[in-house]
C-alpha cells in the first residue's frame, strides 16, 4: 500500500480535492508546495498578503488577504469558499498560521485550537504555558517599556537572551553578558521594531541563556499524537551575540536516550500550547549543565523554514510539503520512512550590510562530491542586512551523503568555495 493515495485512472472522474494554500509574498516555499499539490492531484487555490505577488492573474483561484487581521482573513476566505469548496487550508509560512488556524475554523475542517495557534507566534504566551505545564525552558522575565534592561536582565543572570516577543527567525535575537549590553540590546531591538512600524518600545522578554548544543525536531501532529520526520543536529555553535542558524544535519548524531527525550519535550510542548493537527517545527537546546535535558526553545505551527525541506525525501520520493498536504487532505494512509543516507542544508549567512554585488565560485562548489544543489535567493543588486535586522538567507546549500559526518563536511567544502561579495552601503555602526 502507498503511504498516500494519489490519483489513479480507475477515479478518472472523481472531483479532485481543492486546497487553498496561504502562501506569504516573502515565502520561499511556492514552488514546493505548489508542485506537491500537482503530485496529489489536488486543485489549488492561492492566497497572500500582496496584490502584486498575483503577477496579474486574478480569479477564482486567487486571494488577496489581510494576513496581519486573521479573522478578516478568514471571512474573506468562508465567503470565497461559497464558490470554490476548500477542502483544506493549509499555511505554509508563520505569516499565514493564525489566518488558516481562524478559517479552518469556520470552514469546520481539522484545525488547531486558534489560542494554541497564537501562543506560537507569541514568545510570551508561549512561555507562560510552557510554565503553567512545566515544560523544560529557560528561565524568562518581561522587560517593560520604561523598565531597566539591565536591571531586569540582572534578575535573570548572566550571560541572558534578549529577545522580540512576536519575530521569528531569530530576528532581534541578542545575548548580553551584563548589564550595559543587556541595556544595548534592548535599545537596539527596540530600533528595529520601531523601523518596522511599531509606535513605540514593546516589551520584550529577557531569557537565561541555556548552553549547550541545539537540535531541531520536524514533525506531524493527527488528533494530538505527534509524529516525529526528523531531527537535525545543528553542528555550529550558536553562542551569540547573535543566533543565525547555518547547518542542519539529518539523521542526528546523538544517542538513542537523547533522541528519546527530545521526542518527549517536543511532545510536551505541543501538549502544553494546546496544537493537535498538522506540522510543527521545535527547537530545543541540550542543556550542558542539567545532564543534557532537553530544554525546548519554541515550537511552531508549521514545516521548516526556507528551503530546508529539500533535503527530506520519503518513501519512494515523497517529499515532505507532499506529506502536509496528504495530511491536511486526508490522503496520508501511513507515514513513509525517510530514505535512507544522511541529508544536510547550509542556511548561506549574510556577512554584512550593503549592496549584494556578486556570488563567485558557484560552479566549484556544486563540484564538492556530496553537494546536490545550491540556490541563491537574493537577487544581485540587492540591500542585505545580517541579523540581528535581518529576515532572510543569501541562500541554500544542499548535501546527501553516506553519513551525518560527510554531509556536515560537503558543506562546509563547498561554502569556503563561494566568494561572497557586498558593496558597503552604510557606514559600520
Amino acid at each position: 500500500m502507498s503511504a498516500i493515495a494519489y490519483p489513479s485512472a480507475s477515479t478518472g472522474a472523481k472531483k479532485p480535492p481543492c486546497v487553498l494554500l496561504i502562501l506569504p509574498s516573502a515565502t520561499y516555499k511556492a514552488r514546493d508546495f505548489l508542485q506537491a499539490a500537482k503530485r496529489l492531484g489536488a486543485k489549488v487555490v492561492i492566497a497572500t498578503d500582496e496584490a502584486q505577488a498575483l503577477a496579474g492573474v486574478m480569479g477564482d483561484r486567487f486571494l488577496l488577504l489581510p494576513l496581519d487581521d486573521p479573522h478578516s482573513s478568514a471571512r474573506i476566505i468562508a465567503e470565497h469558499s461559497k464558490r470554490v469548496h476548500f477542502d483544506a487550508v493549509v499555511a505554509v509560512d508563520d505569516q499565514g498560521t493564525l489566518a488558516a488556524t481562524a478559517a479552518a475554523e469556520m470552514l469546520g475542517l481539522a484545525h488547531n485550537p486558534f489560542e494554541a495557534t497564537a501562543a506560537t507566534r507569541d514568545k510570551l504566551a508561549m512561555r507562560k504555558k510552557f510554565a503553567a505545564s512545566q515544560v523544560p525552558q529557560p528561565a524568562f522575565a518581561v522587560l517593560e517599556p520604561g523598565s531597566d534592561p539591565g536591571a531586569v536582565a540582572g534578575s535573570i543572570g548572566f550571560p541572558c537572551v534578549l529577545k522580540p516577543i512576536s519575530l521569528s527567525g531569530s530576528r532581534g535575537v541578542i545575548r548580553a553578558d551584563d548589564t550595559q549590553g543587556a541595556r544595548s540590546a534592548a535599545e537596539r531591538i527596540w530600533a528595529m521594531l520601531a523601523s518596522l512600524g511599531g509606535a513605540g518600545p514593546a516589551e520584550l522578554l529577557v531569557e537565561e541563556f541555556i548552553p549547550g548544543v541545539e537540535v531541531a525536531v520536524d514533525g506531524l501532529l493527527s488528533s494530538g499524537s505527534l509524529q516525529v520526520l526528523a531531527i537535525f543536529d545543528k553542528p555550529d555553535p550558536l553562542d551569540g551575540p547573535y543566533f543565525e542558524e547555518t547547518i542542519y544535519v539529518t539523521p542526528s548524531r546523538l544517542t538513542a536516550r537523547e533522541i528519546a527525550a527530545i521526542r518527549e519535550a517536543t511532545s510536551s510542548a505541543a501538549h502544553a500550547l494546546g496544537l493537535v493537527e498538522g506540522p510543527v517545527h521545535a527547537e530545543l537546546r541540550l542543556h550542558a549543565n542539567k545532564a543534557l535535558a532537553p530544554t525546548v526553545i519554541e515550537i511552531a505551527a508549521r514545516n521548516l523554514g526556507g528551503l530546508c525541506a529539500r533535503i527530506l525525501t520519503f518513501g519512494t520520493g515523497i517529499s515532505l510539503e507532499e506529506i502536509v498536504l496528504a495530511h491536511a487532505l486526508h490522503k496520508l494512509e501511513a507515514l513513509p520512512k525517510i530514505q535512507a543516507g544522511a541529508a544536510g542544508v547550509m542556511m548561506l549567512p549574510i556577512p554584512a550590510g550593503g549592496t549584494l554585488a556578486a556570488v563567485e565560485g558557484r560552479k566549484e562548489a556544486l563540484q564538492v562530491p556530496g553537494i546536490t544543489g545550491l540556490e541563491i535567493t537574493i537577487p544581485l543588486g540587492a540591500r542585505v542586512y545580517p541579523l540581528p535586522e535581518g529576515d532572510r538567507y543569501l541562500g541554500f546549500l544542499f548535501a546527501h551523503c553516506e553519513d551525518p559526518r560527510a554531509a556536515e563536511l560537503a558543506l562546509r567544502t563547498a561554502f569556503a568555495s563561494l566568494d561572497i561579495q557586498i558593496i558597503p552601503t552604510e557606514p559600520p555602526d
